[in-house]
């Protein structure tokens, strides 16, 4: 069933709303204001409270689209359906104008806080037409053995001889080891991680892998990731398989401004006590432990054993024996803490989607930090803890937005509360 709709607004997931005779319908490939012709999704004829569809025809465009740059993921009717991009239709300001405004309604709407959220694009991404960000991507091998990606709502696999998303470093990769050629086993899954070379004349050398089915096929299965964080080079080991901000420049985004965060919040304190929750590898936890104050006393708290496992090798090569680097669930390891940390002076939370929840948010606040810095990937769950947070006696004190996944509906917003 196809049918004409005037788009209202921005809604979730890289989508927009419109209404067909009452019923709201959520429009994939939309912007708001336009009037386009759109394909509902089987089944569309029961009594849903809403629909959802794809744009196959703009009647009436937005100044906001362009024509994709990598059609592959744009929408089905134009020759695309592989996902990956779902903003790939937006220019580059409209991009950055949907995601502020997202997070904006969604502190509105579940945080029950009024804030108008800036929002910061990554050094090198408008230069490069928002492609060529993401370090680490993952294939299936079709039944002819190539990379392939799915076309949505078909059972077939389109072959890839490119990623435009991925570094122009990991692109080099993929190349010199022949991934575009194939010669995978049918339903095979595929995954390079490289990291990119930040130090003045780095090169690659073996720092990167290529994975099939969780097994190294090429390359390093331990990497190491460079990031400089106010003023100081640090390095990490991380698993190739595991965890890492995928954005070139965002572990150094993320940690330059969560470390000015916490140094602002403690203001010049010679010693200090501070959490660092979901902590993977230790991208936080480094800095945390060696710029903040003289004497630093940390714990750290994250579930991935291989990630805990080297974020100890990390903090060991640093000769940090302050931190108190602990594998667990987190809510149970709140549970537990050591009298000399059980009342830290600021606490930072990176958690995964689905977020801290509201069990984790009150046990922080009972701890009674005077700060809390929360990292958070998706706004909808930043502000269901921001309510919980404000219910516990925190207040927000500021909020900022890093577009880090050009060309998805992706955000990364950072939030400071304050008691």
């Amino acid at each position: 069933m196809e049918a004409e709709i005037r788009i209202e607004r921005y809604a979730d997931q890289g989508r927009c709303v419109g209404h067909i005779d009452g019923r709201v319908v959520f429009v994939r490939f939309a912007l708001p204001g336009e009037l386009v012709r759109v394909k509902l999704d089987e089944p569309c004829d029961r009594d849903e409270r809403f629909w959802t569809g794809e744009v196959v025809d703009v009647i009436e465009a937005s100044k906001d689209r362009v024509e994709p740059v990598w059609p592959l993921a744009g929408p089905l009717a134009m020759g695309g359906g592989c996902g990956g991009a779902d903003l790939v239709h937006v220019g580059l300001e409209g991009q950055l104008t949907w995601k502020a405004v997202t997070v904006s309604e969604q502190m509105s709407r579940l945080g029950h806080v009024e804030v108008a959220v800036p929002i910061e694009r990554a050094e090198g991404d408008e230069e490069l037409g928002g492609l060529h960000w993401r370090t680490r991507i993952e294939m299936i091998a079709d039944e002819n053995g190539m990379p392939s990606m799915r076309r949505r709502g078909t059972h077939v696999r389109v072959p890839l001889n490119t990623m435009p998303l991925a570094t122009k470093t990991l692109l080099d990769v993929a190349q010199a080891e022949h991934v575009w050629d194939g010669g995978y086993e049918p339903g095979a899954q595929i995954r390079l991680s490289v990291p990119e070379p930040r130090m003045e004349n780095a090169v690659v050398g073996s720092n990167y892998a290529v994975l099939v089915d969780g097994e190294l096929a090429a390359g390093s299965r331990t990497l190491t990731e460079i990031a400089r964080i106010d003023g100081h080079d640090f390095a990490y080991e991380v698993d190739a398989n595991g965890f890492w901000q995928v954005h070139r420049q965002a572990p150094v985004a993320l940690a330059n401004h969560v470390i000015d965060l916490v140094k602002r919040e403690l203001d010049g304190a010679t010693a200090a006590c501070l959490w660092d929750l979901y902590s993977g590898s230790g991208l936080f936890t480094l800095p945390l432990a060696t710029r903040i104050a003289e004497r630093t006393r940390v714990l750290s708290v994250e579930g991935a054993k291989t990630a805990v496992k080297h974020a100890q090798r990390n903090l060991r090569r640093m000769n940090l024996s302050d931190v108190d680097a602990r594998c667990g669930d987190v809510t149970a390891t709140l549970n537990r803490v050591p009298a000399h940390l059980e009342h830290p002076d600021v606490v930072v939370l990176d958690p995964p989607r689905a977020g801290a929840r509201a069990k984790v948010c009150r046990q922080i606040a009972a701890a009674g930090p005077r700060a809390i810095v929360y990292v958070a990937c998706d706004p909808t769950s930043l502000a269901r803890d921001t309510a919980t947070l404000i219910e516990q006696g925190y207040r927000l004190a500021d909020i900022r937005a890093y577009d880090i996944y050009p060309m998805t509906h992706h955000v990364e917003t950072v939030a400071l509360f304050r008691r």
